[in-house]
């Protein structure tokens, strides 16, 4: 497993070159297992495929359920598959008490996506950042905002066949922005803890 050397202003962030999770290592998740391949892996495998329909590719995915039902696992299963850079960082790290620093790390972290492209940008606790506004914020979560903000200029502005895919997980999907949960961002994909 080979590690990429990240710059200073990112070091939050955990780079690999092609996670060794596989598919067969995630218990009970065949129909999720099945949506995130369509999903994720069938545009980064066979782009052509959408170009020949004429329909675009998804952006990527949000996962959502309680902790400890496999979003990661999910997620580092998927990069491995297609054979991505996987870039994992959580969304409580982007939080910054410095106005702007939150924004200019998303836009750091598309910029490093880029350069290894292809790549899958797993954005963990995606409820710290992602939040529905309110009006009449403090300052801490104006600069949240800008984030979220950030983030959501970022999916809108990168081209979905440059081999990018965003990979978002929550566990709490009622608590964030509509604008994340628009048709067109990012599919929901349900990773429901099963009871035995």
């Amino acid at each position: 497993m080979g590690y990429i050397k990240v710059d200073p202003l990112v070091s939050l962030m955990m780079v690999e070159k092609v996670p060794d999770s596989t598919y067969e290592m995630i218990g009970g998740l065949d129909k999720q297992i099945k949506e995130i391949k369509e999903v994720i892996e069938l545009p980064v495998k066979h782009p052509e495929l959408f170009e020949a329909l004429g329909i675009a590719q998804p952006k990527g995915v949000l996962l959502y359920g309680p902790p400890g039902t496999g979003k990661t696992l999910l997620a580092r299963a998927v990069a491995h598959h297609t054979e991505c850079t996987f870039i994992r960082v959580s969304g409580s790290e982007l939080v910054q008490k410095f106005i702007g620093e939150g924004a200019r790390m998303v836009r750091e972290l598309f910029v490093m996506a880029r350069e290894h492209a292809p790549s899958i940008i797993f954005m963990d606790e995606i409820d710290s950042i992602g939040s529905s506004r309110v009006e009449g914020s403090s300052g801490g979560d104006s600069e949240v905002q800008r984030t979220m903000l950030e983030l959501l200029n970022q999916l809108d502005g990168f081209e979905a066949t440059k081999n990018i895919k965003v990979i978002m997980a929550t566990n709490r999907i009622d608590i964030l922005d509509p604008a994340l949960l628009r048709p067109g961002e990012c599919i929901l994909c349900c990773v429901e803890m099963l009871l035995i």
